[in-house]
């Protein structure tokens, strides 16, 4: 029987600098439309909150069931370490994903934005068929498309969307980075667990591109981010504070293009969720400073 404490490190807190930060940089981004809403703007954090979270329990599941986890160096993995049965974890995936769902019920309803609810209900099932059912698209080398898409593009400009009543070009262009950086995480995992998931027959994006390319992909990721955050700049100049959270990638950048592997590339995810969190909140921050 597993302990609160696995639990609560099954969630994988350290991940949930995905959801904080496209709530921060979009909500940022309706204080500069002057509509932001404080109440729509915590519903669509516990959206994201509740996602992750379900994502991850998901996750943990499913590749638990199918042998995946089997050797893994990282995170604690409830279904396969044996911590916890695997029908537990299933059963807390879709409790979290069920409290999106009602806190997105919610945020529909109050914002009238009529389209994030099936919006939402895609982005339920994108969590759930990462690694789950007979043809996850995780396996398959999507990831990392999928986390720019529904992290970034989603997340981001959704939260504004809600706030403001329509999709405005500066929420989009802030939602390329959240989404780079998001997917940054994803690759450095995915980097990490090479040899064991070409075992398992996982195809991640990183498997796919060879060692080697796969790290210039993180790189490419993490850089791009800023200089794209940084380009909102042209129509608030605040927004260029985001290159204060530039100096927290040199240390992952540097690790990874090292040739860094198995625990090693723990420090990398930590400071690559620390590079998302503070370049999301500094983008929000900026944008919302007056001119």
């Amino acid at each position: 029987m597993a302990t609160a404490s696995q639990w609560l490190a099954g969630a994988r807190p350290r991940t949930l600098s995905a959801a904080l930060a496209p709530v921060a940089a979009g909500s940022g981004v309706a204080v500069f439309e002057d509509s932001f809403q404080i109440g729509i703007a915590l519903l669509a954090l516990l959206v994201a909150l509740a996602l992750q979270v379900g994502v991850n329990y998901a996750n943990d599941y499913s590749d638990g069931i199918r042998g995946t986890d089997d050797e893994r160096v990282g995170p604690v993995r409830l279904v396969g370490q044996k911590l916890a049965e695997p029908r537990q974890v299933k059963v807390a995936a879709f409790a979290a994903f069920g409290a999106a769902a009602v806190a997105g019920l919610l945020l529909v309803v109050i914002s009238q934005v009529w389209w994030l609810l099936p919006v939402g209900l895609v982005s339920v099932g994108a969590g759930w068929f990462y690694t789950g059912g007979s043809r996850p698209y995780g396996y398959a080398g999507l990831g990392e498309l999928s986390v720019f898409i529904f992290f970034g593009l989603v997340a981001t400009a959704g939260t504004t969307w809600a706030q403001v009543g329509a999709l405005t070009w500066p929420a989009i262009v802030a939602a390329i980075p959240i989404g780079l950086w998001s997917s940054a995480i994803l690759l450095a995992n995915n980097i990490r667990d090479i040899p064991g998931d070409t075992v398992a027959g996982k195809n991640t994006l990183a498997v796919r591109l060879g060692d080697h390319r796969a790290r210039l992909a993180y790189t490419a990721c993490v850089l791009v981010g800023f200089l794209i955050g940084a380009s909102l700049g042209l129509i608030q100049p605040w927004a260029l504070v985001v290159l204060l959270a530039l100096p927290l990638a040199v240390m992952p950048i540097k690790t990874i293009q090292a040739g860094a592997s198995g625990r090693d590339l723990i420090a990398v995810l930590i400071a690559t969720s620390s590079v998302l969190l503070a370049g999301g909140v500094l983008l929000g921050v900026g944008m919302a400073l007056p001119n």
